[in-house]
């Protein structure tokens, strides 16, 4: 699958006192990932990993309409075998595991929709910071009839519990902000966008000072206590959803702009 979808704009990054500001920049398409933003955000993760004068990373997502909305649904045309399925999958794994593991902490500033995706990004962020107008969820099983990998599902299921994620993947539905706050999805509310740059850059600001050995001990420590199933032992199950004809109905539904008709088959 092409890399090669992403302009150098899509993603931009910068670095000061310590604080580097990722910010995914496809405004018009809600920002929507394509494969080569994953793989820039892998790129960063990585750069953090070595460069030691990075202290914390905080992503955002550019205008005013969402955070992220999931991978670009135009990716997932050239879908036609089971190694497509499983390449997709893997990928995200990959890079999410590198965010999630990543060095030092990390801060997702979240306005608008966070959805799919950019939830699962969102998820791998250790602080999430929210405002009024944001709504996060996997409305998956209202869109494409996809699934969420196993690590994804873990990292839902270890902030908000089987119970509630199961309400949020079956119900399809977005879940505001309080609520979003309520059961873990947020760390914390602000009133606007304005309020929400000044609280992340107060917040970043704070943690860069504090030891960074202490930070990363901490997020090495809760990571062992969580343990995780293989990509492999959830390959049936992505190859069940993806390898479907409601998934391709799903696909073909969502860019026609029409309800999907699911058969379960």
């Amino acid at each position: 699958m092409d890399d090669k979808t992403a302009t150098s704009d899509d993603i931009l990054y910068e670095l000061k006192a310590g604080i580097g500001k990722v910010t995914f920049n496809r405004p018009q398409a809600r920002n929507a990932f394509t494969f080569a933003m994953y793989e820039r955000l892998a790129e960063i993760c990585e750069e953090a990993n070595k460069d030691h004068s990075i202290k914390v990373l905080v992503f955002q997502g550019a205008g005013d309409k969402a955070f992220a909305s999931g991978t670009d649904i135009n990716q997932f045309r050239a879908f036609t075998t089971p190694q497509h399925a499983l390449d997709y999958e893997e990928r995200i794994d990959r890079v999410l595991t590198q965010l999630e593991q990543c060095r030092v902490p990390t801060i997702a500033a979240i306005n608008g929709a966070c959805t799919g995706g950019g939830g699962g990004i969102a998820a791998c962020c250790d602080l999430r910071i929210g405002t009024k107008s944001t709504r996060m969820g996997f409305p998956i099983a209202r869109t494409l009839g996809n699934c969420l990998s196993m690590s994804n599902i873990s990292r839902l299921t270890a902030l908000i519990g089987p119970a509630r994620v199961k309400d949020i993947i079956f119900t399809a539905r977005l879940v505001g902000a309080e609520e979003a706050a309520s059961v873990g999805l947020l760390t914390e509310v602000v009133e606007d966008i304005p309020a929400l740059h000044a609280r992340v850059d107060e917040l970043a600001t704070l943690i860069a000072g504090n030891a960074p050995l202490t930070l990363n001990a901490t997020k090495q420590a809760l990571a062992r206590l969580q343990r995780r199933l293989t990509r492999e032992e959830g390959r049936d199950l992505i190859l069940m959803c993806y390898m479907s004809k409601d998934f391709r109905e799903g696909l073909d539904a969502f860019l026609s702009k029409r309800p999907p008709q699911w058969q379960g088959e």
